[in-house]
């Protein structure tokens, strides 16, 4: 498969996956955090499906398209594995959805260079959150749960965070 058409298959993948995780979001409290920012296409999208929800952003160096550019209040700068354990110690699980959007493209890459994300995801999630990855995340209070048809094994990954025992 070309890049080109991967690289498509990526955002129709995500699409869904965002589309989904905010449909179940519906009468669920709590925060939503976007890890990476990037253009800004996958915050403004969530910004669109969930309209009066806090996002919150965390992003090292941001450069968006300015129509997408998050509330100065709303956006964290930084490098994540700063900013994370500071936001957590402020809002310790909060957060209803957290969409990791941080990749380099290459999976052997990013499982050494965010090996630490999964404890920050962990400390940010509220019991029963939806956490939804460009890449698998491995921790023991996240359980694996099927995302929606039209997705493509390997694609992406969603999971819920095990409610505290």
């Amino acid at each position: 498969m070309s890049r080109l058409d991967s690289f498509i298959r990526r955002l129709e993948a995500q699409r869904l996956v965002l589309d989904w995780a905010a449909s179940s979001l519906r009468g669920v409290e709590g925060i939503v955090l976007e890890l990476g920012l990037g253009n800004g296409r996958t915050y403004d999208h969530l910004r669109e499906k969930l309209p009066g929800r806090d996002i919150h952003v965390f992003e090292k160096n941001p450069s968006p398209n300015p129509k997408s550019m998050p509330p100065v209040d709303r956006l964290v700068i930084g490098d994540m594995a700063q900013t994370l354990p500071a936001f957590a110690a402020r809002h310790p699980a909060e957060a209803a959805l957290i969409h990791a959007d941080v990749t380099t493209g290459v999976p052997e890459r990013d499982a050494v260079l965010f090996a630490w994300l999964p404890e920050q995801i962990v400390a940010l999630a509220r019991p029963n959150a939806l956490v939804v990855s460009g890449w698998a995340l491995a921790h023991p209070v996240l359980s694996g749960v099927p995302l929606p048809d039209g997705v493509p094994d390997g694609r992406y990954f969603a999971y819920r965070a095990k409610p505290a025992a």
